[in-house]
């Protein structure tokens, strides 16, 4: 049920009021740009700092923040269209133990509702006569799907989504526009491909031919298996292994515009940021983060809950619970030192320029000018 008022939004986290439990809002937003009408968030004492020129009467607060927040309400000489807004009625804050997941709650009650295709098979999708369609499926205009393919009960095809022969889909699945899932790949529950997703494309594999004079293309013969309640970002690849399977674990989360290659193996629960790669055979542990645009080569092993920086070059295998960062990854306290010893070197380039002006200026025995050519 939608929350109307402090103390309903209170009862929806199980989180403590502290203030009026009858204010009423209207939505979601940040401190900057919530109105008087919508509730907030503050996740930090330094995004605290903030709440107290919010126009935002109603806040949910996380348990580490120790900033103290005012509620009652304030007095000032600015007028009403200055920077600092007067608060005349009192606020109120909810105080969660985090608030991110408190967030996600709040707008889970306030999404519009999600538009879906009608019930059944769209007069314009074309489906082999030897797929199988379940019980309360949803197949959209321009769907197709290939011969001896299953798609589980509740599953959603939006418009223009393909399907390959003898695919699997397991129940409510949702495959967004334009996604196609190649041949023989199988998706667990609950599954999500957003738009133009590719699950199941050939690898990336080619070896020089014997005349070396062209490109011996390498045919891959595995497939790709997506264990329940994985997520596949718009635009994102997955190629299928040369044997075998690439296989992503329950629950992990894969961001828009990642390449996952043939053969990787990723873990549960695992997060990757957008414009990350992974080469062939990559093993990934569980519950690793991933940050965006990074490069893992091929066979490398990450460990259980290791954590990768933005941008950051795997060469070797990290140990599990890690944190690595940099171009080469390495671990990212000795990385901190490398930049601050990096950030230094304009100032340490003058120091030594000074100090080797100030020796003699013998051409023979001057570094800045070198030994005189010998005659």
């Amino acid at each position: 049920m939608k929350p109307n008022t402090s103390s309903q939004l209170s009862a929806l986290l199980g989180g403590a009021l502290e203030g009026p439990s009858d204010i009423a809002f209207t939505g979601l937003n940040s401190l900057t740009d919530a109105t008087e009408h919508e509730a907030t968030f503050i996740n930090s004492d330094a995004h605290a700092k903030l709440w107290a020129n919010s126009r935002a009467r109603i806040a949910i607060v996380a348990s580490n923040v120790k900033a103290q927040l005012s509620i009652q309400p304030t007095h000032s000489s600015h007028s009403p269209t200055s920077a600092h807004n007067v608060h005349t009625q009192a606020r109120a804050l909810i105080r969660v133990d985090n608030a991110d997941l408190a967030v996600a709650k709040v707008l889970e009650a306030f999404a519009p509702p999600t538009t879906l295709v009608a019930l059944g098979a769209h007069a314009s999708a074309v489906i082999d006569p030897s797929a199988i369609i379940g019980k309360d499926a949803r197949v959209g205009p321009l769907v197709s799907v290939g011969a001896g393919s299953r798609i589980g009960n509740g599953c959603v095809l939006h418009a223009g989504a393909r399907i390959a022969a003898n695919v699997t889909l397991g129940e409510h699945c949702v495959i967004h526009s334009n996604a196609f899932i190649d041949e023989r790949c199988v998706l667990g529950a609950r599954v999500i491909i957003h738009a133009s997703a590719v699950i199941g494309g050939d690898g990336f594999g080619y070896r020089p031919a014997a005349d070396g004079k062209s490109l011996t293309r390498i045919t891959h013969t595995g497939n790709v298996v997506l264990d329940d309640d994985v997520e596949i970002g718009a635009n994102t690849c997955v190629d299928r292994a040369k044997f075998g399977s690439t296989r992503i674990g329950a629950g992990t989360k894969i961001d828009n515009l990642c390449q996952i290659a043939h053969g990787c193996r990723i873990g549960r629960m695992t997060v990757i940021a957008g414009m990350s790669g992974l080469a062939g055979s990559v093993t990934v542990g569980n519950g690793v983060q991933i940050g965006g645009y990074c490069g893992i080569g091929d066979h490398k092993t990450i460990g259980d809950g290791a954590r990768l920086a933005a941008k950051s070059a795997v060469m070797n295998d990290i140990p599990a619970g890690a944190t690595w960062g940099g171009m080469p990854a390495q671990d990212i306290r000795e990385e901190l030192r490398v930049i601050a010893a990096i950030r230094k070197l304009p100032l340490w380039s003058r120091k030594l320029r000074t100090l080797l002006e100030e020796q003699p200026k013998d051409p023979a025995t001057d570094p800045l000018k070198g030994p005189s050519k010998v005659q």
